[in-house]
């Protein structure tokens, strides 16, 4: 696709911006500047050219746990304070 082509962009983006040169061109800008300043903010708002939707890949299964498969360390039951005189001895 060569540089500048628009066939990318929806009718909507097209019509967008029509309005938005058209509106510039109001305000005394060059015909020139206004469509660029208009495709620059289309690209602004949308992102650019119309967009496919992006396809998402299936989800993997997590594996079953058995109940009771995790059991808490001995150290996870102690207080805080427990925690700190049992490494030093």
């Amino acid at each position: 696709m060569p540089r500048g082509d628009k066939s990318s962009y929806t009718d909507k983006q097209k019509r967008e911006a029509e309005h938005i040169e058209k509106s510039y061109e109001k305000k005394g800008v060059s015909k020139k500047t206004a469509e660029s300043r208009a495709w620059a903010t289309v690209n602004k708002q949308d992102g650019g050219g119309k967009k496919q939707a992006a396809k998402k890949a299936p989800k993997k299964a997590a594996p079953k746990k058995s109940p009771g498969a995790k059991k808490k360390s001995a150290s996870a039951s102690k207080s805080p304070g427990a925690k700190k005189r049992s490494s030093r001895t």
